[in-house]
């Protein structure tokens, strides 16, 4: 411990990171510098910084960085360009924010001169994972400090008990057992833990802060249109916007209508399953327009092998591989994938719903002359489909012989 001498400490402000503030100077007698990234999940922030003030750390050493349009342009949407869902329905809103955060934690260790970054990832998850995977593959040389996997704090009580004998304030509303807990950006909010831990309950209304009820969301539909170019959001409505601009309104769209909620039992890294509930209303209705504005630009060879590789790259994501070279070779092949991807989608908001309803590109591959059922202008040729069968139902008609 005696040659840690300053740390980077990922510091939200609240109980946990202040007590591990303190844990650190207690325990490695360690310089701490704090680091509280804006990443569009609607708190104030600089109470943060007065917070760390009163714990010592000196002010050059308090770092509030805003990130939502660097989280968005260069983490969210590249994700997006691949159509990611874990295990088929998760979009990975926690699982995306934490190598930008690890990439900062480097960053500013690398500008302080530290020797360590520290996480308040428990060990069970899998933040811990995500958070140092992503530390060694900037810096493998450096040290990363895991409190919760040191530290003998167990319990609620403990770490409440440990904070008043430290002098580390705790607020009136945190000496209670929180009925869940919750992490929160741009992309969407995650709950889990409490009262979500069975399976079988229906998750509480209390629980959802993103989204109105789908049941309480307004009668008569919405119509939206996002526009794309080379696979990412431009606008909305005709409307120019940056990436955290537009995913900001989109996210108004979806509380508004009740969209982006799901309840998953999905598989952790660390192995074992647990239960969360995630909005992501804004995502949602992306990812959404996104599958639109392909169906009509993307070649079908090149469709369907985007949907092989999907999975893989999903999983890598929520393992924590952002910055392994097999995504990066994945992202590279999605990318070209996505050069004419353009044009405009219409979105139909409804209940709980975001539906594809319309959609047109400059480059588009959609070719009525060759699908109508009206007369094609001998756009296509009906008696070529015969040798076509039959040719695909050779080896079948072989086997069938075969095995009479």
């Amino acid at each position: 411990m005696s040659d840690i001498k300053r740390v980077v400490l990922a510091y939200s402000g609240g109980l946990d990171t202040s007590v591990i503030l303190k844990w650190l100077q207690v325990t490695y007698n360690c310089e701490v510098v704090t680091f509280t990234a804006d990443l569009g999940q609607g708190e104030e922030l600089e109470p943060a910084r007065a917070k760390a003030q009163l714990m010592g750390i000196k002010p050059e050493h308090i770092y509030i960085d805003d990130l939502r349009e660097e989280f968005v342009r260069d983490f969210v949407f590249p994700m997006m360009r691949a159509n990611a869902r874990y295990e088929g329905d998760y979009l990975l809103g926690t699982s995306i924010a934490r190598p930008l955060i690890s990439k900062r934690l480097i960053e500013i260790a690398r500008e302080t001169g530290a020797d360590a970054v520290a996480h308040g990832a428990t060990g069970k998850g899998n933040d811990q994972v995500r958070f140092e995977l992503s530390a060694y593959a900037l810096d493998p040389g450096i040290k990363v400090i895991a409190p919760w996997r040191e530290w003998d704090l167990t319990s609620r009580t403990a770490l409440i008990a440990w904070a008043e004998a430290h002098q580390v304030p705790v607020p009136r509303d945190k000496r209670g057992e929180s009925p869940f807990s919750t992490d929160a950006n741009l992309l969407h909010t995650s709950s889990e833990g409490k009262v979500l831990e069975d399976p079988w309950a229906e998750v509480p209304d209390y629980v959802f802060s993103r989204t109105v009820n789908p049941e309480d969301a307004p009668d008569q539909p919405e119509y939206i249109t996002v526009d794309f170019q080379h696979g990412d959001g431009v606008a909305i409505n005709g409307e120019a916007m940056s990436p955290a601009t537009l995913l900001t309104a989109l996210n108004e769209y979806g509380r508004k209508h009740g969209i982006g909620r799901l309840d998953l039992v999905e598989n952790r890294f660390v192995g074992m399953k647990s239960r969360g509930m995630y909005e992501t209303p804004g995502g949602t209705i992306y990812a959404v327009a996104h599958r639109g504005i392909e169906s009509i630009t993307l070649d079908r060879g090149a469709a369907h092998l985007k949907d092989e590789l999907m999975p893989k790259y999903a999983e890598l994501i929520y393992n924590g591989f952002w910055f392994a070279p097999e995504r990066e070779m994945l992202q590279a092949a999605i990318d070209h994938s996505q050069a004419k991807v353009n044009g405009t989608v219409r979105l139909k908001l409804y209940k709980g719903q975001a539906s594809v309803v319309g959609r047109q590109s400059p480059d588009s591959l959609y070719s009525e002359r060759h699908v109508t059922f009206e007369d094609d202008a001998g756009a296509y040729d009906q008696k070529d489909a015969a040798g076509f069968i039959k040719l695909n139902a050779l080896r079948l008609r072989l086997l069938a012989q075969r095995d009479r």
